[in-house]
């Protein structure tokens, strides 16, 4: 299944009709006992309805009547207020294309971020926005600054024609960071970046901004998100999931009430700080970790954020270490929603190649087979892989492969991948190529090695990335063990244990790692 949008121009979006925003709409006068509670109303009605709160997939059914029931006997399901609270028309995207990501490097050398490759098919830009899509949410802007053009090429090709319906218009579109007369530095931070292009999204309508990450795996639907942001009346929503104290540290962590609200913040604490940010459980038998971890995933009502971006807080740059915080002093309405579903941070080597290899398990966390939640991307028109007397187990292979006499275990091997006779590949990912190379390229030039594995190679938890040329009798095994090391002059690195091989690389025949 392919999503396909098209890159639509302000001059094309300005001739559009705009969704009256609900900012100029009647205000809704709910009873006081019911508004203060709406928020856990529709959730427990939702649970009930759908079984599962955090379900990849809450049917239209069971949010229709989770609605109706909530309300119900001050509103019909028909009436403008089931409008208001279900509709995506008018919530934009806004997805971060991280730093210069240097705990990725290698990967992120000639690439940003949500660049990088993804089991063998995607990369990893595609996970917002097919999320996105599926959740009805068709306007979206992804912010970067580093290494830009992969990313901008991907988009271009994977989304490449009109989204939405008749009547709603979408798009994709890469805002780069620039210099202006009013501002002559690139982005600060996450804040920063959605203050400098603050304009731009003022100029869609939309009344919530869903400020996601481009570098992390899972598969969510954000309709219930938006809807108990709006039923909730909250000015930010924070996304959070359970995690274990030895992860708590790296992430924002969040103290909250009974009823979701946040009641302290703080970004990344350890020690005293860190003990201090434990959450009682909600039963004496609750299996749920103690740290409750923001998944870098924000809903901000439209009008607070240029409040607090451009007014409040012009200096601050940065939303978990700042924003959110300073918000929540300040008394905004900050709430959490929490998330049970699988979530990996992709943000060092080890992080994203354990996610990928995991997708190779019999039952897998996170699954690319799911035909009513699909992760969509750009179309290749390949032909299918050649595999001649093979050995393949728990493995993924992608189109476009040739594979001869190999043995390939628990590994993933890219679009376009050539693995040679009598090559041995092991715990590993292998990349692929960009473009297949033609015998004649290849065979004019004295001493070239082609695009691929050669034979008789020996691979074992590698990362080889596009378009390397490995020379035959190679072993990139790690015979002594190094945990770190940087050997990028002599073609390779080594980050917690696992071989990398930049993009482009040629390794000589015989090169022993």
């Amino acid at each position: 299944m392919k999503a396909s949008l098209v890159t639509v121009s302000t001059l094309q979006r300005d001739t559009l009709p705009k969704r009256k925003s609900v900012k100029n709409s009647k205000k809704r006068d709910f009873p006081i006992k019911r508004r203060n509670n709406i928020g856990y109303e529709f959730k427990e009605s939702l649970e009930k309805y759908n079984k599962i709160w955090n379900s990849p997939n809450p049917s239209s059914i069971a949010i229709q009547r989770a609605i109706a029931e909530v309300f119900a006997p001050d509103i019909e399901t028909d009436s403008e207020y089931y409008d208001y609270y279900s509709s995506m028309d008018n919530v934009l995207g806004i997805i971060l294309g991280g730093g210069v990501g240097s705990r990725l490097y290698p990967l992120t050398k000639n690439r940003s971020k949500p660049a990088v490759p993804l089991a063998g098919n995607y990369r990893l830009i595609d996970i917002p926005v097919s999320n996105c899509l599926n959740s009805d949410i068709t306007k979206m802007y992804c912010l970067t600054q580093f290494n830009s053009v992969s990313l901008t090429r991907h988009l271009n090709q994977a989304y490449d024609t009109n989204i939405g319906s008749f009547l709603t218009k979408g798009f994709v579109e890469v805002l780069a960071a620039q210099q202006s007369p009013s501002n002559e530095s690139w982005f600060r931070g996450t804040a920063d970046a959605v203050r400098q292009y603050q304009w731009i999204f003022e100029e869609t309508g939309c009344d919530e901004y869903i400020i996601l990450s481009g570098d992390h795996l899972y598969r969510m639907d954000y309709k219930p998100l938006i809807y108990h942001h709006r039923l909730t009346e909250a000015d930010i929503t924070v996304c959070a999931t359970y995690v274990e104290e030895d992860r708590a540290s790296s992430f924002g962590l969040m103290k909250v009430d009974s009823r979701g609200r946040i009641i302290q913040f703080s970004e990344k604490p350890t020690g005293e700080d860190l003990f201090e940010m434990k959450n009682q459980p909600k039963t004496p038998r609750s299996s749920k970790p103690p740290y409750l971890a923001s998944m870098g995933i924000y809903v901000f009502s439209a009008d607070v954020a240029k409040k607090l971006l451009m007014e409040e807080m012009p200096s601050s740059n940065d939303f978990g270490k700042e924003i959110i915080p300073d918000a929540n002093s300040m008394g905004y309405n900050v709430h959490s929603y929490i998330f049970d579903g699988y979530w990996e941070d992709i943000g060092t080597i080890e992080s994203f190649y354990n996610a990928n290899l995991k997708c190779n398990n019999k039952t897998p966390d996170f699954s690319f087979y799911d035909s009513i939640s699909p992760i969509y991307s750009k179309r290749r028109h390949l032909p299918p892989t050649r595999m001649v007397e093979c050995s393949i187990n728990s493995s993924s292979v992608c189109d476009g492969s040739t594979i001869v006499k190999s043995k390939i275990e628990n590994s993933t091997i890219g679009i376009r991948s050539y693995i040679g006779d009598n090559c041995i590949v092991t715990d590993s990912i292998i990349m692929g190529a960009d473009h297949f190379e033609e015998p004649e390229e290849c065979d004019d030039i004295p001493g070239c090695i082609p695009i691929g594995i050669g034979p008789d190679c020996i691979i074992k938890k590698a990362i080889i990335d596009k378009n390397a040329r490995i020379g035959s009798g190679c072993h990139i095994v790690n015979v002594d063990n190094i945990k770190d090391l940087d050997a990028e002059d002599c073609g390779y690195m080594i980050k917690d244990g696992i071989i990398i091989i930049p993009k482009n690389t040629t390794l000589e025949p015989g090169t022993i790692i």
